[in-house]
């Protein structure tokens, strides 16, 4: 399936003589904005059933690269178990194919277009919250809501924990610490905790803002808690 069209700021899929509509979360910063060979899945948010999340995976291809379009509505709660199983299904896929890759559709408000956010190599942890937070770890970046943003850095027998304001600082605020040698230059790996409340709206624009700041020399680990 190598052309899908869509429509821009919605989804909307005919199914059994319903319409089917599905929200797509937005962001302001895509590196990616056109993807070929692809199939697509689709997770959906209904209104009339706020804990309900359906997932039609009808026309995904193991072969291709995969689009999940995904409501913005949902909280992660409900959508990273589907999203932990589609991955699961193409990695463990006898036809799966070397280089193909998992996206999320966006709507890139800037563009006016779709965008697309890889999440190809993401380790999904689904843990409890009395065991997501690991404080032996160097760096880490809660994300409780919104509003709510943590960077803890623990070094030289001492951790020192900020609130974020807003993540378009971050990298600057790390290099600064950098420069006060107030933290280690080793192990330089990121570790990322999602609250499980948070909508996915909420997760993508955390990841697109991520994805475009210079965090060197640290990395961003591909492990993702959600707690």
């Amino acid at each position: 399936m190598k052309n899908i069209l869509y429509c821009f700021i919605l989804i909307v899929l005919f199914s059994c003589g319903k319409d089917k509509v599905i929200l797509l979360p937005e962001i302001n910063h895509s590196k990616i904005s056109e993807i070929q060979d692809v199939s697509a899945a689709y997770l959906f948010y209904d209104e009339t059933k706020k804990d309900s999340v359906e997932l039609n995976r009808k026309n995904l291809i193991s072969t291709t690269n995969w689009l999940v379009n995904v409501d913005k509505r949902l909280t992660l709660k409900q959508a990273m178990p589907h999203i932990k199983y589609l991955q699961e299904k193409k990695a463990n896929s006898s036809h799966k194919k070397e280089n193909v890759k998992n996206f999320f559709t966006c709507n890139n408000s800037i563009k006016k277009s779709l965008g697309f956010v890889e999440f190809t190599k993401q380790d999904y942890i689904l843990t409890h919250a009395n065991n997501a937070l690991n404080l032996e770890e160097i760096y880490w970046l809660n994300f409780y809501s919104k509003d709510s943003i943590t960077l803890t850095v623990n070094s030289k027998n001492s951790s020192i924990t900020r609130k974020i304001t807003t993540l378009n600082y971050l990298d600057s605020y790390l290099k600064d610490l950098f420069s006060k040698n107030e933290i280690d230059n080793h192990n330089l790996k990121m570790n990322l905790y999602f609250n499980t409340n948070l909508t996915f709206q909420n997760y993508i624009s955390f990841k697109s803002t991520l994805n475009k700041l210079d965090f060197s020399p640290i990395e961003i680990s591909n492990n993702e808690y959600i707690y």
